[in-house]
């Protein structure tokens, strides 16, 4: 049982001993402190527990009190996987029930981006559209054809050759991640993930029992010196990262990286896996390691999930062609198919020219939206870590004396979200505090004054 468990259960027996009557108050967090020798976020920790057991109820400003047994407290206090998103799956959770009023910490744009376009429009019921017409059936298992023919002209544009029948619809690109790691990994493998990274696949890969190794992400991509050093240490596999608009710092690779990157995990006989979740708002012409390589050894990954809708669950992979038949017989055994009436939604908005319409509107958001999280950050002495490069994120360094952790307890409190930097970390020896920003939120008065209380001196 860890301290957190035992300070919670002795609280937890007194009160069901009537030892601690409903209306009492606790002990303040310092006096607490000291009396069970812990420190503040453990103590923080365990009365965060027995609020959301019933036991205690938190009055804001005024403590912890004593709970009446049925009581419903009047302030509705988050539970406790949503007092803090500090681990792989809270913060997943967190982004899909969406307690906390204040954003900052959300991967995804606010909803009215899109239904305020022509996406919405298109999306909501019409009695004079005609609807597409739909077969019943399964489909191609490989998805929608002519989708997949209106993707390949889009990585066209990008220099990615890939053919239709090199690409395979998934549901969203977390489910082509799922693929590529059940068909070219097993347990015990070692693979190279970027750090900070992509939180989301470091909870994939342990799931599988497969070693995540972080390399250390610079602001223009991963760090070469340290990827040779980790590719000659444990000999791995594959190297999952995202090039452009990287989540969570925002940056994108340069060319010079580009290049020695592919030289690096050619020689040693890595697959690189590239993930682009926002390639459709950024330049065709940006680099991309899949149109330096040209798909020999490496897997690209997209999704329209980061740019029409989360509950669009539409993305693809593209691959050589062996690899690609491969994962279409994974996807079989797995999920049998993808949604045949959701991919043919969206080819429609795609040859319909609505989709480009809509991209176009949110490129304007997202440079506006970047800009103002800019200036907040940087009047808070909080400069972004890499330039705006066009996706969602910023990525901000704490100063020192600043935990992440206890930061996005705090926020909690007061009904924001925040993403700790902590989590985007597959080995926390290698964490360096800081907050992933959605730019869409991160000019929010409630978040900047909340942000400039807790950082005192160091903002203007």
């Amino acid at each position: 049982m860890s301290r957190i468990d035992d300070i919670a259960a002795r609280i937890a027996r007194a009160i069901d001993g009537g030892l601690m009557v409903p209306g009492q108050r606790l002990p303040a967090l310092r006096q607490a402190c000291q009396e069970y020798g812990v420190a503040k976020n453990t103590m923080v920790e365990v009365y965060d527990r027995l609020v959301a057991r019933g036991k205690l109820e938190a009055r804001r400003g005024s403590g912890f009190y004593v709970l009446a047994p049925g009581t419903n407290t009047i302030e509705i206090m988050p539970p406790a996987h949503m007092a803090e998103a500090v681990d792989l799956v809270t913060l997943l959770r967190e982004q899909l029930e969406q307690v906390h009023p204040v954003r900052v910490g959300d991967g995804r744009p606010p909803p009215s981006w899109a239904e305020e376009s022509e996406l919405g429009r298109h999306l909501r019921p019409s009695t004079t559209r005609a609807a597409t017409p739909v077969s019943h059936g399964y489909g191609e298992p490989i998805g929608y054809a002519p989708l997949r023919h209106q993707i390949a002209l889009m990585l066209a544009e990008r220099s990615i050759p890939a053919s239709p029948d090199r690409i395979v619809l998934t549901f969203g690109a977390n489910h082509g991640l799922d693929l590529i790691i059940r068909h070219l990994l097993q347990r015990g493998d070692k693979v190279l993930v970027d750090s900070p990274g992509y939180y989301p696949l470091f909870g994939k890969l342990k799931l599988m029992g497969i070693e995540a190794i972080g390399v250390r992400r610079n602001p223009d991509g991963p760090d070469l010196d340290d990827l040779a050093a980790q590719i000659a240490l444990h000999a791995p596999k594959v190297f999952f990262t995202q090039t452009l608009a990287h989540n969570p710092t925002g940056g994108s690779m340069s060319l010079g990286v580009a290049h020695r990157l592919l030289h690096l995990t050619e020689r040693a006989g890595i697959t690189v896996v590239e993930d682009d979740p926002f390639g459709d708002v950024l330049p065709a012409t940006q680099v991309r390691l899949a149109a330096l390589d040209g798909l020999n050894h490496v897997i690209y990954l997209g999704t329209f999930s980061k740019t029409l809708s989360a509950s669009l669950r539409i993305g693809y992979v593209a691959a050589q062609g062996p690899l690609a038949q491969a994962l279409v017989n994974m996807k079989m055994l797995t999920v049998v198919n993808s949604s045949g009436y959701l991919e043919r939604m969206v080819a429609d908005l795609i040859s319909s020219g609505q989709y480009r319409h809509h991209l176009r509107r949110l490129r304007e958001r997202i440079a506006k939206a970047s800009t103002r999280a800019r200036g907040a950050l940087e009047k808070l002495g909080l400069p972004p870590f890499s330039p705006l490069s066009g996706g969602y994120y910023l990525w901000a360094e704490l100063p020192e004396g600043i935990d992440d952790v206890a930061l996005a307890r705090e926020a909690s409190r007061e009904g924001i979200f925040i993403a700790p930097g902590s989590v985007f970390f597959p080995d926390k020896a290698q964490v360096r505090p800081g907050l992933r920003i959605n730019v869409a939120y991160a000019d929010d008065a409630r978040f900047v004054n909340f942000l400039r209380a807790q950082l005192g001196a160091n903002a203007r």
